[in-house]
This record gives C-alpha cells, structure tokens and sequence, in this order.
C-alpha cells in the first residue's frame, strides 16, 4: 500500500484547515458583534442620507418659491402691455383705453423689474440643458410666454389662463419638494421645522396667486364670471393658510409671522382684498389704482417671502445639524466594531493554530486516505486524538477489503469468495448489502442487454431474426463464404394468399398462420441455416455452404410444400402457398442488400408465372434489374430537366353533353426515344419515393394548367366549371408530406380545392390506414376524392357508404365487356354509388351503343377513345365547354 504524501496544494484545494475551522468556531460571536456594528453604521449612514436629502428638499422649496414669486409679479404687468398694446381687447374686456395707456411706461418698467428678479432666481439654480427638472421645465415655458407678451401675438385671456397654468406648475413641484423632506426619517424637531415649511410655503402659495386671479376678476368679457369665482376662491384660500399661522412649532417663526401679519405692508394690501372679495357686485379697480395695488402686493410678498426663508433656513440648519450628528455616530462605530473584530481574530488566530498542530499527524494521514491512499494510521497524540485514529484505523481496514471486493466485481468475477466476506458492525453489514445489491444489479442488467439485444435482433411475434439483423447475418455469412471459397444461397419466401386470410378471419388468425409458417420453415432447414422474417408475409432463409443451385432448388419446393399444408388458426382451417425466389453470391461485389433484392426479384417471377414455385435468379433477372436501376436513374434526370409532359383527356357529362373535367396523364418526352407511354416508366418510379416526386410534379402542373385556362377563359356565370383529376400513388398518400404537397399546389397555381379531383386506387383504400386518414382530410379541405379502376380490386360495394371519396370510376374492363353478369354489375355499381351520393365515372368508352347504354343506367359522366383521347394541353384547351359531337372531333 503506498505511503507517498500527495501534494500540499491539492490537499489544501480539498478543504481548509483545521485551525481555521477553530477560528471561525471563535469568530461566530464576533461576527455577531461585527454585524450589529454594521447595522448600526448603516442606520447612521441612512440618517445621515435622509438628512442630506431633507436639507436639499427644503433648499429646493425656497428656491421653487423664489421663482414662483418672480413670475408672479412678472402676470400683472405682462397682462397690462398685452391690454395696452391692443385696443381692441382692451375694449372687449371693458377696460378704457385711455387709463390703460396712459400707464405704459410705468407698467414697462414693473415688467422689467420683475423679470430681472425672476432671471437673477433662475441663474442661481443648477444647470439643466435637457429641461427635465421643474426649475427647466418653468424656464422653457415662461421663455416662451415672454415672447407671446413681447409680440403681443396671444390674447389676454389665454396669456392669463397659461401664466396661472406655470404657477399652478411650480407650486405643484413645491409642494412635492415638501412632501419629500417630510417623509425623510429625521428627527422630531427636524419633522417640525419641516412642517413649518409647509405651513409658511402654503401661505406663499396663495399670496403669490391672489393678483394674477385678482386682475382675471378686474376684466371684463365673457369669462369675467369664472375669473371672479377663481380669485374668490384663491383669497379663501389665503386666509385658510393666515389661520394656519397658528399652528407653528417654532415660537421665533410665531412671533416673525405676526409682525409680518399687523405689517402696513400686509393689512394695507389684504384690506383692499378683503373689500374686494366680500362683495359680489365690486366695481372694478381702476388701472392706476391697480398698478399701485401690485406694487405694494409686491412688498407684502416679499415680506412673506422673508418669513418662507427664515422656516427655511431653521429646517436647512436642523437637517444639517442631523447630518453631522449621523456622521460622527457612523465613524465612532466603525471605530470600535473595527478595533474589536481585529483584537478578537488575531486572538483566534492563535488558539487555532496552537491546537492544529496536535492533530497534524491525524490529518496528514487522513489526507492520504482522501486521496485513495489506505495508509496505516498510528496511535498517537492526547487520548481524544488517540480514539480517532483508532476509529480511523479500523476504517482504513474495512476500506481495503471493500477495494478487494471492488476489484472483484470490475473484473467481472462475481463468484469470488471475497465478496461473501461481512464487514465488522453495523456499517459494514450495511455495505455488506450494498455490495450483494450491486452483485444483484449487475447480473440483472447482463440479463436485460441479453434480453433487449435479443428483441432488437428479432420479431417478436415470430421469434425468428428481423430485417436488420438478417442484413447482419447475410453479410457475416457473405464475408465467411468468400474467405472459404464456398457458395452462399439466399431463398426469399412470399407468402400466397396471406392477404385472403388476413382479411378475411382477421388479424389475430393471420398471426397464428405467420407463427406456424415460421415454424414449419425452420423445421424444414438444416441445423446451421437461418430463417428471417422481413415483415409481413415475407421470409428468407439463409444457406451457407449450400452446394449447387439444384440442392437450393430442391430446399425450395419442399418449403412450397410444407407451408402449403392445411393451417389451424383460430379454430378454423386455412391454405396459404408461397413462391420463392432463390440467389446466390456470385462475386465479391455481392452484399446483403443486393442478395436480397436478387431474391426478392425471383420471387416476384415466381408470383407472376403461377405462384407456388421456386424461380432462382439468373442472367435474364440480372439484366431486368439493372434496366429498371437504369430507367429509375433515367426518369429522376427526365424530372429534373423538365421532360415529363401532360396530356389531358376529357371527362363529358352524359345528361348534359357537355365538358365535366380533365383527367391529367403524365407522358415522358424522353430524348432519342420518344413519348413514353406511362406503363413503361410508372411500375419503375412506384418502387421507390420517385413517385413521389412525380406526383408533386404532376399535382403542380395539373393545377397550373387549369388555372391559367380559368383566367384566359373564364366561364359564365352559372356555368359550372371544368376540374382537374390528378392520380396519386399509394406510397405518396401514405407519405406523411402528401397533405402539405397538395396545398403547396392549390396555393402556387391560385386553383381552387373544389376543381381539384384525386383519383387513387381500391388497394390504397383497403391496405393503407394511413393513406385513408390523409384523403379524410383531403376531403374536409373541399378536394374532391375518386376510386381509380373500381371493380379491380377488393372493396365491396357496402364499404362505399364508410370510405372519403365522392366519385366512382368503373374500370374500363367491365364497361367494354359484353358479357350479361359485366352489365349487370357496372348498373349495380351505379345504383349502389348513387345510393351513397356518389358520382359515377364510366371508363374506356370507346362505342356509341356504350354511351347510349350508360346514359339508360343514369351514369353520370364519361371519358374514352370514343370521346377523346388524351390531349396536349393546347388541344385540350379547345374544349372547353363543347358538346358530346365537339369532344368525339378530337377522338
């Protein structure tokens, strides 16, 4: 066991030391004190603060104040020259020019002098470019008003209303710098003197608006009713606040107030006012009586003003005096919380370091244990330390057999004895079972990956390897063959009449005939050959070393023979077939993929010579395959340089005689070829999701088409109008993107859903759940749906009233037919597909008497060589809307 000290700097990295813990054990109460000094200094710093900011509230009151009484002694005489230089508005408002004029220069020079007062206020305020604060805002707009009075270019009454509307502005932002201070957390006498402030600033408030509402209720005019209500309430309002007076904390502020209220420059100024206001019929002032009137209103502000400054001054001194105070307390307590918090640590600092170095050795070897290292551990140091190295020791010992436990169970060896060996005590029974509970863990997780590697390998309804682990198998035994020199065979079985019985018993008797398929096929193979199921009815079994092609074909038949025996399922009995087809690896080239597909095409021979026959693939299915790999290369390069053509044949309404629709057939101009009919090229593009590209083609061009007639020739109104029918695969209606491919169409060609028609076929309504839902919702979207070749395929005509379609094709081999029972059937397929509100379609009408017949039997509409054949687009342009005789022009 090694002993080697890891670095000091990693154990320093996993945790501190043990004096530190000591000290910090120590500092807990100190830390305690050190908080509360802490809150202390912040309790004084916020009152040093709230102070600061009551000093600076008040401060802003007195200076508001300041400005507000400049501009109202600027209202008198800005009003005065406005009446002055108008006569005209002098006259409306009653006032006699001749008095008006004859004070001019005196006015001018009140003017002058109070707006000298009012700019030496607002010069003394802090600079404010942006005009945000109260004292800017005044500013910009008393600018402004100045220049309404120099210009003489606003009326008086407005000028008045606007000059009230400042006042009434900064006597709002004075009483919010009053509030402010009011709220601030100073002491008593400091609060008082703030109150004081209101009281006083009240007072000036309704002082400095009793002349501007004064001289509104002296005009004339049709709002001389509204000024005389506003002074009236104003002087009520003054002598409120006078009343107020009383209420001063302050006895120095009670006294200054009532020798400023028995003043000569007050009682002369509020007698007037006190005339004015108590009766409700006063002449007006004359204008020279007037002008003496403001000036010694200005005298008594000013005194007013004077009391303002001395509440203001008193508060600004009281909130200082806090200040100074708060200051002194926070730097005394931080003085001595400072001073004790560091005495305190050093003291800890020391007890700490002196009892760590007895425990140095304990924890220099427990260090070594943290670090994975199980060293011995001595017993050493005072009896406590003593105790703990012996627990420590005792751990160190049950750690080492849990290390040989570990090493047991890493390397897999869950049968050695040592994992049967308990650990002494409580704790180590515990860990005993931990250890039995990982033993348990792990066995069960090998037996789960054995158990979903199993189910990932294989089909679960038949036990037997799935697709991807065939793949698998064949590659391995591809890769074994070339290495032995010997042949591999691969036999692809497909299941004959599977569907039948899958339908017709239903699905669970369709699992129990694929069981004992798989089953009897492996019963009937060699030891070391495998059996897969692809899906569905599809198997291939696996030969290695499989000798000549005859042995292959002889396995062959006797798997036809085996599963074509008589099957129990579902307590009936049932007769499948099957046909296979047989591949071998012929070359180093082959793989797993193409062996399959060697295969399958065998089979697909087989199915299509008789069924229940073995076909092994040979030259000739060499060649087809590559030539349908060819024409598959052939037709995604004919799609992507724009080769594909539409030709559009007819669909007559028989009733009528007339144009119904077009049903869209795709034709490939392929170059040095020729048109291609599309039974030449469409089984090649069904097999893989080439079709599906196809139909996206064909769908747009379709609806293109059809659009582009309805805006060259559009009908009449009332007329029907003609559709578009578009055949659609299987694979693409069951292709999830089928209902976004169609609408991209509609949407890029404008075409309406209701003149579209989707033509699929019987097998893609019986076989594709999926496909069935997407035309569900095809339908709901307006699209019109039609079974393509009715009658060919497997649907009874009772399934018609459950299926999303609108419209009945009946394939063209019962229509041409002459036999009695064909006749018979296509009139029962029109009765029963109008009995569920179906549109019926007779296909591949190519004889007069066929037409006069179906229109006996009420068939709905039409379409064959008879009446036209397929069109290009600008032939079928010149039917639209022609008779029957017109469409048969163009047979």
């Amino acid at each position: 066991m090694s002993s080697t000290r890891p670095p000091a700097g990693h154990a320093a990295r996993r945790g501190a030391p043990l004096w530190l813990y000591l000290t910090a054990l120590v500092l807990v109460p100190l830390l305690g004190v050190a908080g509360l000094t802490t809150v202390l200094v912040r309790s004084a710093v916020v009152d040093a603060d709230s102070a600061a900011r009551a000093a600076a509230a008040v401060g802003a009151v007195a200076q508001l104040d300041a400005v507000r009484s400049g501009v109202a002694h600027e209202v008198i005489p800005s009003l005065s020259l406005t009446v002055i230089e108008d006569p005209a508005s002098a006259a409306e408002l009653g006032v006699p020019v001749e008095q008006v004029a004859a004070q001019r220069q005196l006015v001018l020079g009140l003017l002058q002098q109070s707006r000298a007062v009012t700019d030496g206020v607002l010069s003394s305020a802090p600079a404010d470019p942006a005009g945000s604060s109260p004292l800017g805002r005044a500013a910009g707009e008393l600018a402004e008003l100045r220049a309404h009075v120099d210009a003489h270019d606003l009326r008086v009454d407005l000028l008045h209303d606007r000059y009230l509307a400042l006042l009434d502005d900064l006597g709002t932002a004075q009483e919010e710098a009053v509030a402010a201070a009011a709220s601030e957390q100073v002491p008593v006498a400091t609060l008082s003197a703030t109150r004081d402030v209101q009281l006083v600033g009240e007072l000036v408030t309704a002082a400095i608006r009793q002349m501007p509402d004064f001289f509104g209720a002296q005009l004339g005019g049709d709002r001389s009713a509204d000024f005389r209500q506003d002074w009236r309430a104003g002087w009520a309002a003054y002598t409120d606040a006078q009343q107020m007076m009383s209420q001063l904390a302050q006895a120095a502020l009670r006294a200054e107030w009532q020798e400023i209220s028995t003043s000569p420059e007050v009682t002369t100024v509020d007698g007037v006012l006190a005339t004015q206001a108590g009766g409700t019929t006063a002449a007006p002032l004359p204008l020279p009586d007037l002008v003496r009137l403001v000036i010694a209103t200005s005298a008594r502000d000013t005194a007013l003003t004077g009391l303002l400054d001395s509440a203001v001054d008193r508060a600004q001194d009281l909130a200082a005096a806090d200040r100074d105070r708060a200051t002194q307390h926070r730097d005394l307590l931080l003085a001595l919380g400072a001073g004790l918090v560091l005495v305190s640590l050093l003291g800890a600092l020391r007890v700490g370091r002196s009892i760590s170095r007895a425990l140095g050795l304990l924890a220099d070897r427990a260090e070594h244990i943290t670090q994975g290292s199980l060293v011995d551990v001595e017993s050493v140091g005072p009896r406590e330390v003593r105790t703990v190295s012996r627990a420590l020791a005792s751990a160190v010992a049950g750690l080492r057999r849990i290390q040989h436990q570990a090493r047991a169970i890493s390397r897999g060896d869950l049968s050695h004895p040592v994992l049967d060996e308990p650990l002494p005590g409580p704790l180590g029974q515990l860990l005993h079972a931990s250890v039995e509970q990982l033993v348990s863990a792990i066995r069960q997780r090998d037996t789960l990956q054995s158990a979903l590697a199993h189910q990932a390998a294989h089909d679960p309804l038949t036990e037997l390897p799935n697709r991807a682990q065939a793949l698998s198998l064949v590659t391995a035994a591809l890769h074994r063959g070339r290495r032995s020199g010997s042949m591999t065979g691969l036999l692809f079985v497909d299941l004959d009449g599977f569907k039948a019985v899958n339908d017709g018993h239903g699905h669970a008797a369709g699992d129990e005939v694929l069981q004992e398929v798989a089953r009897r096929l492996r019963e009937s193979v060699r030891p070391g050959d495998v059996v897969c199921r692809l899906g569905g009815d599809e198997f291939v079994v696996l030969v290695e070393e499989a000798g000549s092609g005859r042995d292959l074909q002889g396995l062959a038949e006797r798997l036809i023979g085996s599963v074509s025996e008589p099957i129990t399922a579902d307590g009936r009995q049932v007769r499948i077939g099957a046909s296979i087809g047989i591949a071998v690896c012929r070359d180093a080239d082959t793989d797993a993929d193409a062996l399959i597909a060697e295969a399958d095409t065998a089979a697909y021979r087989a199915k299509d010579r008789g069924r229940g026959r073995a076909e092994m693939f040979d030259e000739a299915l060499r060649l087809q395959l590559s030539a349908r790999s060819e024409m598959a290369a052939a037709i995604a390069a004919g799609l992507a340089a724009g080769q594909m053509r539409l030709h559009y044949q007819p669909v007559v309404d028989l009733s009528a005689g007339r144009l119904k629709g077009y049903e869209a057939l795709v034709r490939w101009e392929r170059p040095g070829v020729g048109m291609v009919p599309p039974n030449d090229f469409i089984p090649v593009a069904e097999e893989s999701s080439l079709i599906c590209d196809l139909d996206r083609w064909v769908l747009h061009e379709a609806t293109r088409q059809l659009a582009e007639w309805r805006l060259e020739d559009p009908v009449e109104p009332g007329e029907p109008e003609p559709t578009v029918a578009v055949n659609v695969s299987g694979r693409h209606l069951a292709d999830r993107r089928i209902l976004q491919d169609v609408a991209d169409a509609l949407e890029a060609s404008g075409l309406p859903p209701r003149l579209l028609v989707l033509e699929v076929t019987e097998t893609v309504l019986v076989n594709e759940p999926v496909a069935f839902g997407h035309l569900a919702a095809l339908r709901d979207r307006g699209i019109t749906i039609a079974i393509d070749d009715f009658g060919t395929g497997y649907t009874s005509i009772g399934q018609l009233g459950n299926m999303p379609v609108d419209t009945l094709k009946i394939d063209r081999s019962f229509v041409a037919s002459t036999q009695p029972g064909h006749s018979e059937l296509v009139a029962l397929m029109i009765r029963a597909a109008h009995t569920f509100g179906l549109t019926v379609v007779a296909e591949g009408v190519e004889e007069v008497e066929q037409v006069e017949w179906l229109k006996d039997q009420s068939c709905d509409q039409a379409q064959g060589y008879l009446l036209s054949r397929p069109l290009p687009p600008a032939d079928a342009a010149a039917l639209r809307r022609p008779a029957v005789g017109a469409v048969r022009a163009h047979r």
